[in-house]
């Protein structure tokens, strides 16, 4: 077993290292971009409106939620762990540059993520129950057809169901528990047992259910954060320009050691940069389109330019804040080897000019973060996973992966499961071999959809239903 653990450490880290996934991800992001034309720069503002002002199109068109629930079930998944913990640890390990690179990664995978959507939606299918099933299980196999996009999509399923039940389940129960343990002292399994009777009661109501509960929780809990944030950078409001200069010199020369920080070269910068923001926004795991193809639309790049949205809130702001915080108030010098305390060293230093109160609050509010952004991370990869199943065996499997799903909550929250982590990190990075090499197939029927709805002059009105292009 011990050998077996070892094997899957040296898999895990060769598929997450320097010379696989990260340059990967990279190459396809900036393909994407130079593709579609800055797409991601020059439609963000219309993608914004169409996300959080419009929200939705006609409730007759084809789908099983709106715009904006499709948009907050991604981001129920996305904005976790990784945008408080992750980041920290990226700036803790690779000192301030490493943000510089975060914003990279974020920007090419809004390309990525628009991608996605788009083919997530085209290619999606009604399933038995009548409920739309998309994403790249779907686009591999019948967008590229013949043995290979059937390969490439069943392989894409089984690495998203295995990963659904490790890196969006049973770590994220044992994220929620123990952040809950360390406020009230409440035994795991009884947060445990509460947790799945919670999750349970959505994730049995299926995708409909899964999107209310997401877009009334999602937008509490990032204003929520992020205004928290806000506050920390107000009360040391003379940090900010020197920590933003901190990132961008940082970025191409490396951090020397100060403090509690060893120092960081420019490639370990790199590299926890793009290993932390691919893991906060998941942009070319293709989980994106999973949750785009459950929208309410008829126009695919419409849906995907809302999805796009998706990962520059995760990254841009929400990361962005975080990193903000811990390097305004020196909390990266501390020499943390922790992500989450970091950042609550970094609240907590940030809030004291308001008293001990306030600063002990601090503590308070990483704690409940955590564990609500944990909470909302698994009821989207539920879905994931179960459309993943759906795909590999049809709608009679989703029931049966429901129900071993909740029962995996319980058992999460308070086991020690670090060889199922593993496994599952594995299976989470292999979910994007296959996502990614279909992207760079059907590259040029993203361009020519993405062409053709643009060209049109009524474009930006969504009172208007051009021509069906989602068949």
């Amino acid at each position: 077993m011990d050998q077996l653990l070892e094997m899957a450490g040296l898999v895990s880290s060769i598929i997450w290292g320097p010379f696989v996934l990260i340059p990967l991800l990279f190459v396809v992001g900036l393909f994407l971009t130079i593709r579609l034309g800055l797409l991601q720069l020059l439609r963000l503002p219309h993608a914004l409106w169409l996300a959080l002002v419009r929200r939705k199109e006609d409730e007759s068109v084809e789908g099983d939620i709106s715009h904006y629930q499709a948009l907050s079930t991604a981001l129920a998944a996305t904005v976790g762990v990784g945008n408080i913990a992750g980041a920290a640890l990226a700036i803790g390990t690779g000192g301030p540059g490493a943000l510089f690179w975060m914003w990279v990664v974020g920007f090419l995978g809004m390309a990525t993520k628009y991608s996605e959507a788009l083919l997530g939606v085209k290619f999606r299918r009604t399933d038995a129950k009548g409920e739309q099933s998309g994403g790249p299980m779907y686009y591999l196999k019948y967008g590229i057809g013949g043995g290979l996009g059937t390969t490439l999509g069943v392989l894409f399923a089984v690495f998203g169901t295995i990963a659904s039940f490790g890196i969006g389940n049973g770590s994220q129960a044992n994220t929620v528990a123990q952040q809950v343990n360390s406020i009230t002292g409440i035994d795991p399994w009884i947060i445990g047992l509460v947790l799945m009777v919670l999750a349970g009661a959505v994730i049995l109501g299926g995708i409909k259910s899964i999107g209310r509960v997401a877009s009334a929780l999602v937008p509490i809990m990032i204003i929520g954060y992020v205004g928290a944030c806000l506050l920390v950078l107000a009360l040391n409001w003379d940090g900010i320009l020197p920590a933003l200069q901190l990132v961008v010199t940082d970025a191409f020369t490396g951090t020397a050691a100060t403090g509690g920080f060893a120092g960081a070269g420019l490639m370990l910068a790199i590299q926890q940069g793009f290993a932390r923001g691919i893991f906060s926004n998941e942009s070319g795991l293709g989980t994106g389109g999973i949750a785009a193809a459950a929208a309410k639309t008829k126009q695919p790049v419409r849906q995907a330019m809302v999805s796009m949205t998706q990962t520059f809130i995760d990254t841009i702001i929400v990361v962005t804040m975080t990193c903000l915080v811990i390097i305004t108030t020196g909390a990266w010098t501390s020499g943390e080897a922790d992500g989450s305390l970091m950042t609550t060293l970094a609240m907590t230093e940030g809030l004291s000019p308001l008293g001990p109160v306030a600063s002990e609050a601090g503590r308070y509010i990483v704690a409940i973060a955590v564990a609500v952004f944990a909470f909302t991370t698994l009821l989207g990869w539920s879905y994931y996973g179960e459309r993943c199943m759906e795909f590999l065996g049809g709608r009679k499997l989703v029931l049966p992966y429901r129900l071993v799903f909740i029962a995996v909550i319980f058992v999460g929250s308070s086991a020690a499961l670090d060889s199922v982590w593993l496994f599952s990190d594995i299976a989470n990075g292999l979910m994007a071999l296959p996502n990614l090499v279909g992207l760079l197939i059907l590259s040029p029927l993203i361009a020519s959809e993405s062409k053709k709805f643009f060209s049109h002059p009524d474009w930006r009105n969504p009172d208007v239903l051009m021509e069906d292009v989602s068949k």
